[in-house]
């Protein structure tokens, strides 16, 4: 069987297979147990990095949180690439979509939280002092 004819037949059953299944290849950079490794080795780095970059003086003390923030969203992507198998391909539509149902549940459950939170902290009356040491 020529190369041609495997890759008609891979294409055929990949046309059989279910919405959002996905079959990785060793080729794939995110395929096999080299995948993994190459995950788990900038997993390790981006966490030395950020441990790094809040305890070292050489970043400017204010740009501190903005590097961290850099550096979580980075591990997110290593992590949701290598160990999610999140990718760009035809066969990840439905897993993106989840992903971003996900997404925007998680933050109007955090938004409407604090919303919630900032509008009784406003309506609250005020407590003196005296009242406040009167509470049990």
């Amino acid at each position: 069987m020529s190369e041609i004819d495997s890759r008609i037949e891979e294409e055929l059953d990949r046309r059989d297979s279910a919405p959002g299944e996905e079959r990785i290849t060793e080729h794939e950079l995110a395929g096999g147990l080299s995948g993994y490794l190459l995950g788990f080795g900038l997993a390790i780095l981006l966490t030395i990095a950020s441990f790094l970059a809040a305890q070292t003086d050489l970043i400017y003390q204010p740009a501190v949180i903005s590097a961290l923030v850099v550096l979580a969203i980075a591990q997110m992507g290593v992590h949701l690439v290598f160990f999610l198998h999140i990718t760009t391909g035809p066969d990840n539509t439905n897993n993106v979509l989840a992903l971003a149902f996900g997404v925007l549940i998680v933050a109007l459950v955090v938004i409407g939280s604090v919303w919630i939170m900032a509008h009784l902290s406003v309506n609250m009356a005020p407590m003196s002092a005296h009242e406040a040491a009167m509470m049990p």
